[in-house]
């Protein structure tokens, strides 16, 4: 038999096995406590008190996966109307748990401290089978949260006894709450880490609230950082899109990372979303002519967000960059349908006015962050190459990604001429093609991706650079990104010199023929 070494505990030279800690070392356990400033009597005393997270670690080892079949239930839990028998051993990983454990050893024993004593010898000894009897106690635990049920409470009952117990999707709710209660940090943890890789336009909202009702600000923050990824392009589409709370869609909308194909998307999706608030009966998406007739329903007198029904959301609207709505259709039915003040409309319109007449320039909008117009790429994993052309008072700008390799991207916008446009009507038409030959632009690219089930950004600098037509100042800087996932977003901000769109047509029927002639270095276009 080897040599038995023996380590030092606590001030002194006091020391212990360190393999088998305290098993029948009395002297050594004793020790233990005083290095550990635990006093048994005050441990009995006040089970609240900070000890039981000193007493676990006694019984942290080697406890996941023990044989305990031969061994008989010292421990019944009384519990949803349910009885729960268990191994004291194993329960003292939940601190609720263990406090009452400690508090019913404390008062149906005549010698509390010795039975502890005697409880820990236990635990310590080498087998199951050479552990003496401890006596059997009777524990009640009273849950008010509705969401334990009696599946999801067993569950975290049988993670004491198993590492990886399977959990589906539809019980880690009833789960986490178990172990929030249980105060059974590993499951909890588990849990979460489930729900964040579970996110979807149905799980999004339960998920939120459960972290914001246990205050888990890991998971608060992922649901916020999935839904500003998915707010446009998938939950806006869905009807699910009813049940994001307020507060939630509120944080998104003021992020700098939220993800739109473009300003007046963003604004369809917040539309539809205020429709469904106000439309409980409607269970299928409706058609965005649906949502206009119905917000054009309301009384003429007052603006929909003038009106009490409106006044809440609009600090909501607040967050929507509406000077980057410049297409003169869109406009229109923004006006047509009487959902913003007046002052609003007059506002973005006077913007547009004032940055024809400066040849583009826009010198009310200053910071790119929070000003910039939006426009964004959905580049799935299967494309070769995506692009979109885009409009700015008379210039034309290509936003375009490339697949580089399995794992690689890059992404620039160049200017194009209007007359090279594939389909010049579509973006042209009724709107102004500047005649000069270069346009500075500041402007930024980001990529998002999802990698290991986090979000990640990769962005450039605020890049500010002379366009012309010819090589190499049409094209801007070309950035590369190494992406992992199936999705890719490529949102580009494109600031103040650069606010894309057709004004035209609303700004020269709202100012009532103010603007019959275009300012110098600009010819209307017409459609070919």
């Amino acid at each position: 038999i080897g040599r038995l070494e023996r380590r030092m505990v606590g001030s002194t030279n006091r020391w212990r096995f360190p393999r088998e800690p305290f098993s029948g070392d009395l002297l050594g356990l004793s020790q233990m406590w005083k290095a550990l400033n635990v006093d048994f009597e005050e441990v009995l005393k006040d089970p609240d008190r900070l000890y039981v997270s000193q007493i676990q670690k006694i019984f942290s080892r080697n406890l996941k996966n023990k044989t305990i079949q031969s061994r008989e239930a010292d421990v019944i839990l009384k519990c949803l109307g349910s009885t729960w028998e268990l191994h004291q051993p194993h329960l003292f990983q939940s601190e609720t748990l263990a406090k009452l454990y400690l508090m019913a050893l404390s008062q149906g024993t005549t010698s509390p401290k010795k039975e502890l004593e005697r409880l820990l010898q236990a635990q310590l000894c080498g087998s199951v089978q050479e552990r003496p009897p401890i006596k059997k106690m009777i524990i009640s635990l009273k849950i008010n949260d509705p969401l334990v049920t009696k599946v999801a409470f067993a569950t975290a009952l049988k993670s004491l006894y198993l590492s990886e117990v399977e959990m589906n999707m539809d019980d880690v709710l009833g789960v986490l709450a178990s172990a929030h209660i249980l105060q059974f940090s590993s499951l909890f943890q588990r849990c979460v880490a489930m729900m964040m890789n579970g996110l979807t336009p149905t799980t999004i909202k339960s998920f939120y609230v459960a972290g914001c009702k246990y205050k888990e600000e890991q998971l608060t923050t992922a649901c916020e950082k999935w839904l500003e990824m998915n707010l446009v392009p998938l939950v806006g589409r869905q009807i699910h899109l009813r049940k994001i709370p307020q507060e939630l869609l509120h944080r998104v909308l003021r992020s700098p990372r939220l993800f739109t194909f473009n300003e007046f998307h963003l604004l369809k999706t917040l539309l539809l979303w205020v429709f469904l608030q106000l439309n409980h009966r409607i269970q299928t998406v409706p058609v965005h002519e649906t949502v206009l007739a119905f917000f054009n329903s309301f009384p003429k007198k007052y603006s929909f967000l003038d009106q009490d029904t409106g006044q809440s959301l609009v600090p909501l609207f607040l967050c929507v960059r509406l000077h980057g709505i410049i297409k003169g259709k869109n406009l229109e039915e923004l006006r047509h349908i009487n959902f913003f003040p007046e002052s609003w409309l007059i506002r973005v319109t006077a913007n547009h006015y004032h940055a024809l007449e400066s040849g583009g320039d826009m010198v009310h909008v200053k910071d790119l962050t929070t000003q910039a117009m939006r426009f964004g790429l959905l580049f799935n994993q299967e494309y070769t190459t995506h692009s979109e052309i885009i409009a700015v008072y008379g210039f034309f700008f290509e936003i375009k990604g490339i697949k580089q390799d399995t794992t690689s991207y890059s992404f620039y916008m160049q200017r194009v001429r209007h007359t090279d446009l594939e389909f010049p009507s579509s973006v042209c038409k009724h709107g102004p093609v500047s005649l000069r030959a270069e346009r500075l632009v500041k402007y930024e690219i980001r990529a998002q991706t999802l990698v290991d089930g986090k979000w990640q950004e990769f962005r450039t600098n605020q890049i500010t650079q002379k366009f012309g037509f010819v090589k190499p100042s049409c094209k801007s800087h070309v950035s590369v990104f190494d992406l992992f996932m199936s999705f890719l977003f490529f949102p580009s901000s494109l600031p103040p010199h650069l606010f894309f769109g057709d004004p035209w047509l609303y700004i020269s029927s709202y100012l009532q023929g103010k603007l019959a002639h275009f300012p110098k270095d600009y010819h209307r276009s017409t459609p070919r």
